[in-house]
């Protein structure tokens, strides 16, 4: 009897992250079906916490930091990630093993009457926790009002049915992924609301000495999102920039080329910096864009929302 090698995915056990798990799990099993790929679903801090803000209670690992200390433990041999959720700065010992092919980047308005951002009333009141999505709508329409809205894609989806809202923002690439595409009223254009850092890639993390590891998760690799996400990766780190603040990145490959948008606004959307770069190489493109964006004033906007 031959036994077949078992290899631990760790996960958060949301509905959404245990789909992105599961989709790694499934491409693994094809490629190396002498392998048994095993879930190990865990609730984070980001998880536990749902009743504050979360620029209240930091960002640092909010998301990341049990599966993190999962790998350097050797209880699971990979953990599947929301690249967004992850810190620029990895733990020592750490490293990404792959940027898995990306979803639509953008976010998408789920709007309770139909009605588009345009559209909707003075006043109009919309749910979400980001910073960044709310600096860049007051930017664009100053009536807006937001209340906070944490929770996974189910119970905000529910708080919007039994509540007040007129719709929420959410990340297009996990209403995507849990197959709710007629529920989104529309499409955020980049140019009204750029996503956040890694927004729509799944990110495969292990610990750095595996080399193993490493070998096997190369084939999920795609090249095109790896270069765009750590372009964008790039700029948020070189602005000291979190999952808390009002930073906005987005870089696509064209040619030989990464196009790299970056944007700073301040809480209240009246200030809104942006810059747009060229680059052949994303620490070039990331670096570039940040420095635009500094030289415009974004450390200042930065250090009042700290």
């Amino acid at each position: 009897m031959t036994f077949k090698k078992t290899i631990r995915i760790g996960t958060r056990d949301s509905l959404l992250a245990m789909w992105q798990a599961k989709w790694v799990q499934s491409q693994l099993s094809r490629l190396y079906p002498a392998c048994d790929f095993h879930l190990i679903p865990m609730k984070t801090k980001g998880d536990k916490i749902l009743d504050v803000a979360l620029a209240k209670i930091g960002d640092k690992g909010l998301f990341t930091k049990e599966l993190e200390e999962g790998l350097l433990q050797g209880e699971i041999d990979l953990a599947v990630h929301s690249l967004k959720d992850l810190p620029t700065v990895l733990p020592v010992g750490l490293e990404i093993a792959a940027y898995c092919i990306r979803e639509e980047p953008r976010d998408v308005f789920i709007s309770k009457s139909g009605q588009s951002l345009n559209n909707l009333p003075a006043g109009a009141l919309i749910g979400t926790s980001s910073l960044r999505r709310k600096a860049q709508l007051l930017h664009y329409r100053s009536d807006l009002t937001f209340i906070d809205l944490r929770g996974n894609l189910q119970t905000r989806w529910q708080k919007l049915l039994d509540s007040e809202m007129s719709g929420i923002i959410l990340a297009a690439a996990g209403v995507i992924r849990l197959g709710w595409e007629e529920r989104i009223t529309e499409l955020i254009p980049d140019h009204l609301v750029l996503p956040a850092v890694g927004q729509g890639s799944i990110a495969l993390e292990i610990a750095a000495e595996r080399s193993d590891m490493s070998t096997y998760l190369r084939a999920l690799n795609h090249l095109e999102t790896e270069m765009a996400v750590r372009a964008e990766r790039v700029l948020m780190r070189e602005l000291e920039g979190g999952c808390q603040v009002p930073i906005g990145a987005l870089g696509k490959v064209q040619g030989r080329e990464i196009l790299l948008q970056g944007l700073v606004a301040s809480l209240d959307g009246q200030r809104l910096l942006r810059c747009a770069v060229r680059g052949s190489k994303p620490e070039e493109a990331g670096l570039e864009a940040a420095a635009q964006l500094l030289a415009q004033g974004a450390r200042e906007i930065l250090a009042e929302i700290r």
